[in-house]
């Protein structure tokens, strides 16, 4: 969402924040039942030092960091190696 919205020229200027926005409202709608809607590695950190449960706490640093890796390398294939489609 970041690189269509924020990022693409070809886009209006002003969407980005509210798609990323929606983005996040229905993360933490869908997914707060099951992971506690932590979309933030710094704040699954604190909350496993406070409770002292490091129990799956790498899949909350490792998880982002191959996601946005994989998003880059699929986003490059869908917007032509990262061309403006106004030219």
């Amino acid at each position: 969402m970041i690189l269509g919205s924020g990022l693409d020229r070809s886009t209006h200027i002003g969407f980005a924040g509210l798609a990323i926005g929606l983005t996040v409202a229905m993360e933490v709608a869908f997914m707060s039942l099951i992971t506690g809607a932590s979309m933030n590695p710094a704040h699954s950190f604190g909350a496993a030092l406070v409770a002292g449960i490091w129990q799956h706490h790498w899949i909350y640093w490792v998880a982002p960091i191959l996601g946005s890796q994989f998003a880059v390398v699929v986003y490059r294939i869908i917007s032509n190696n990262f061309q403006d489609s106004q030219k």
